[in-house]
């Protein structure tokens, strides 16, 4: 059945093509349950086997765990449909017998963008009943933050209390998820087969390309860094610096959207003063390991950022009255702010009632983990090359110098010529749209410049005509503006049909993008009625959110909307996946 959709031409105006997008929408999802349920077979047919995987990403890690948990479904004789959740209507979703949900969690305990407005249909009062489902949830998140995998253990809470039937039980993973989830997978699909009267009969797929280092983090390729430039001024607060890596004969590709990860090594500064506040050597052996402990903490664990083991621990043992006083009032903020500048030696150094060993302190560290970073490249642009931008963190606190693990790692520690471990990371959702005639805006303060630099180099390359829009900002003009000359040269050539700049400290007031945003908001709401897709990218606790917020001004006031209907305009924009966000 084909999508209903309005024709550019229709003679309605933009109010009245909202309503009836919306309209035709419900209306296809109804048609799609109605006609199932009039073709569904007999019970025992090939659609009982269908296992619906279905997944909520925000960086891309829950969707290659889908199509891992596909290949492993279909090795039982089932059939996958692997779907983002954002794509799933809840009338269709009632319908569905065996269900597989892959979500991260993003933020604080968030749901993945592109399963917000799922659950939101899903956790209200009008949502179906589900007696008929048979489920499992598989969640990673960070044990760093709080709100540890609570999107999943939301969505495996609420099919329960819709009456859905439990095949698994939950697993909760942590950044380290490939060999739990890999397990997981593997005992549940066995389960789920079971369930769906599976003949066992392995059915065929693609044959799988041969993977190359680079590819994914378990084998990441060693990569020649070509480049190492400042872009911010030598009086600016901040340290940007352009990174480029040399893929020649690597095999590697990527698509403007995608990230880079980047496998760091630890200060040595910092690992030879843990190592005296453990008192012990670089080359002291560590039960378990066939590593020496200098190396464990140099290329295996955080060591920068306590874990919450650690925290614990020292809680337990302590006799500083500050973290005792932030423990018993359990409030994750306070903690958060008492935590803010401290890294793993800071709690060693309290007032501890009795010595840790090696042993007992390797044990509450966590693996080391790669950074991801925005590529700032096109591809086709840069064909032999990855680019990326990346502001490196230091600053003073408790009378020492911290670091970035990677920022700094790159910034100073790998010479020119020197290859550092890193890989592909794709983000699908996350692309420049295949049209090449839909306009863009984007708006990516600091930093956040990196994939909308990697856009306008891949419209350029590719001959889009449509119009693109950037909202980029910083400290001060005069040593925060990176890429000036790009950006310049593009408005000129006319790439850049608008550029607007917000540097905050320029004047008395702070100006930032999303006043920017407000102040051109008629030709912005004009942009979208257009068709426009609109990105952020850049910090999710405070710009993320900003941006959000102005959106939304711009639609009820440029709009003329209620703030129902604005909302709901930008639900829409999201369903039609033209509101987009690459957030840290």
């Amino acid at each position: 059945m084909k999508i209903p959709y309005i024709p550019e031409d229709a003679p309605f105006n933009g109010e009245q093509k909202y309503w009836l997008a919306g309209f035709l929408a419900g209306l296809h999802s109804r048609l799609l349950v109605l006609e199932d349920k009039q073709t569904a077979p007999a019970a025992g047919g090939a659609t009982n086997t269908q296992l619906h995987i279905l997944f909520g990403s925000q960086t891309g890690n829950a969707e290659a765990l889908a199509q891992t948990a596909a290949k492993a479904a279909r090795a039982k004789g089932l059939v996958p449909v692997v779907q983002a959740l954002g794509e799933v209507d809840l009338d269709v979703f009632a319908t569905m017998r065996h269900v597989l949900i892959v979500t991260s969690t993003y933020g604080e305990g968030e749901m993945p963008d592109n399963a917000q407005l799922f659950w939101q249909a899903l956790s209200a009062s009008t949502a179906p009943r589900l007696e008929q489902m048979h489920f499992a949830i598989l969640a990673i998140g960070d044990t760093g933050y709080d709100g540890f995998c609570q999107a999943g253990k939301f969505f495996d809470m609420r099919l329960e209390q819709l009456g859905a039937k439990r095949v698994f039980d939950r697993i909760d993973c942590d950044i380290d998820f490939e060999e739990p989830s890999s397990a997981w997978i593997g005992d549940a699909m066995p389960q789920f087969a079971a369930s769906a009267g599976s003949s066992g009969t392995v059915l065929e797929s693609a044959p799988e390309a041969p993977v190359i280092p680079g590819s994914n983090k378990q084998n990441p390729y060693a990569a020649a860094l070509a480049t190492n430039k400042r872009l911010s001024g030598e009086s600016s607060a901040k340290d940007i610096r352009h990174f480029e890596f040399d893929l020649t004969d690597s095999g590697l590709k990527y698509e403007a959207g995608d990230a880079l990860g980047v496998i760091p090594v630890n200060d040595a500064e910092l690992v030879s003063l843990l190592l005296s506040e453990l008192k012990a050597d670089y080359e002291t052996p560590v039960p378990g390991f066939d590593r020496n402990l200098g190396d464990l903490l140099t290329y295996q664990f955080e060591i920068s950022e306590p874990s919450r083991k650690l925290i614990e621990w020292v809680g337990q043992h302590t006799a500083n009255q500050e973290l005792l006083h932030v423990l018993q009032h359990d409030d994750k903020d306070t903690l958060a702010n008492w935590l803010w500048g401290k890294d793993t030696l800071d709690l060693l150094q309290l007032e501890l009632k009795r010595t840790l060993s090696v042993p007992e302190f390797v044990a509450m560290l966590r693996p080391l983990q790669h950074r991801a970073y925005s590529i700032s490249s096109s591809s086709k642009t840069h064909p032999n090359q990855v680019h990326l931008t990346i502001a490196s963190v230091r600053y003073h606190s408790g009378g020492r110098e911290r670091k970035g693990v990677c920022s700094t790692y790159l910034a100073e520690r790998v010479r020119r010529g020197e290859k550092p471990a890193i890989f592909i990371s794709p983000n699908k959702a996350f692309r420049v749209p295949a049209n090449g005639n839909a306009p863009l805006i984007m708006v990516g303060p600091g930093t956040g410049i990196a994939p909308f630099r990697a856009f306008l180099q891949e419209r350029q390359s590719t001959g889009a005509e449509g119009k693109n829009w950037l909202f980029f900002g910083d400290q001060h003009q005069e040593h925060d503006y990176i890429y000036e000359d790009e950006l310049n040269g593009w408005q000129q050539s006319g790439l850049l049909t608008h550029l607007d700049l917000a540097f905050s400290r320029d004047q008395e007031e702070k100006i930032y993008v999303q006043n920017r945003m407000l102040e051109k908001g008629a030709e912005l709401y004009a942009w979208l009625q257009e068709g426009a897709y609109f990105y952020v990218c850049g910090d999710a606790s405070r710009m993320a959110k900003d941006v959000d917020s102005a959106l939304y001004e711009v639609v009820r006031q440029f709009g003329g909307l209620s703030s129902e209907r604005a909302a709901a305009y930008i639900d829409q924009l999201k369903k039609d996946k033209r509101y987009l966000r690459d957030v840290y």
